[in-house]
């Protein structure tokens, strides 16, 4: 079974591709019950015809008790001009969560995507005592998606023609996209881009949320199509390689904070990690995305 904490815009688009895609049995789980039932008759009408999956609605945390994989789309609130602009909020709130979580399961693998990611993915594993193989933050795939989105813009280029196009580090103003490694083609695009030009396209992903809300309330479909994919490696026990925000023990030189780097996730959750070469100065970026990152845990726990 598969739980769905927070039945807000993404929760229930995750539970869309669930139901559609006849994953798994689905609990969705919010503070207001009528919403959960409300997503729960909607969704039931998108499972296919021959599926056997079930859907239930609740507010009560014990139906989780079962889930073999619990997915965090909860929000205390909205953010306008940063991703930690309500922090405090979102940290007390995944406080509780993680709380009531602990209480019926110990050994679930638990996929964050609220916001601010790699804070919340790193409190609910302290908070809640988790395996460090059981808690990931999904957010660097999508950073990595808007990376390659951006390249093929710039570059005049079909999307597939970007290749190796991946994002580390915060999910946030930090982030570090990897130009060293991308291509198009078989072409690095660190040998066709200007300084002015890669100065350009950071600043656009590290706004990329920005802009889509000047559009749309926020970013739905991308997000959970990326927590869909990892959703399915788990339950069919197959391998897919994304960058995603884990515990880091030491691995690029940092140590005890949740940031994205490359990982492979399988049915048992978090497989590897995998430490790929990086020229300098991605590498102090890296560092430096991880301090900002620890900073926000230090002054807000």
């Amino acid at each position: 079974m598969i739980s769905i904490i927070g039945t807000g815009k993404i929760g229930s688009a995750i539970g869309f591709l669930i139901a559609s895609n006849s994953l798994d049995d689905l609990t969705l789980v919010n503070r207001t019950k009528n919403k959960a039932i409300g997503e729960q008759l909607d969704l039931s009408n998108a499972i296919p015809s021959n599926s056997s999956i079930t859907i239930n609605a609740t507010d009560d945390f014990s139906q989780v008790k079962n889930s073999d994989t619990i997915v965090i789309a909860a929000s205390y609130g909205t953010y306008s001009t940063s991703r930690n602009e309500i922090i405090q909020d979102q940290i007390s709130m995944m406080k509780r969560i993680t709380e009531k979580i602990k209480s019926y399961v110990s050994d679930a693998k638990i996929l964050m995507v609220s916001n601010p990611l790699d804070v919340l993915t790193y409190v609910l594993l302290k908070e809640g005592n988790f395996s460090q193989n059981h808690v990931i933050g999904i957010a660097s795939s999508l950073d990595s998606a808007r990376f390659q989105y951006l390249l093929a813009k710039e570059l005049n280029s079909n999307f597939s023609e970007i290749k190796d196009a991946i994002v580390l580090g915060e999910h946030g103003d930090t982030m570090v996209p990897i130009f060293s490694r991308a291509k198009k083609n078989q072409t690095s695009v660190s040998d066709i881009l200007n300084p002015k030009q890669i100065e350009s396209i950071t600043e656009e992903l590290r706004s990329y949320w920005k802009i889509l809300r000047e559009y749309k309330s926020r970013s739905v479909f991308g997000i959970s199509k990326h927590v869909f994919d990892v959703l399915e490696a788990i339950k069919n026990k197959k391998e897919i390689l994304i960058p995603s925000s884990v515990l880091l023990q030491g691995e690029y030189g940092i140590s005890d904070v949740c940031i994205g780097v490359p990982t492979t996730i399988s049915g048992d959750g978090l497989k590897e990690i995998h430490e790929i070469e990086l020229n300098g100065s991605e590498l102090s970026k890296l560092k430096n995305s991880a301090i900002s990152v620890k900073n926000y845990i230090k002054d807000c726990t």
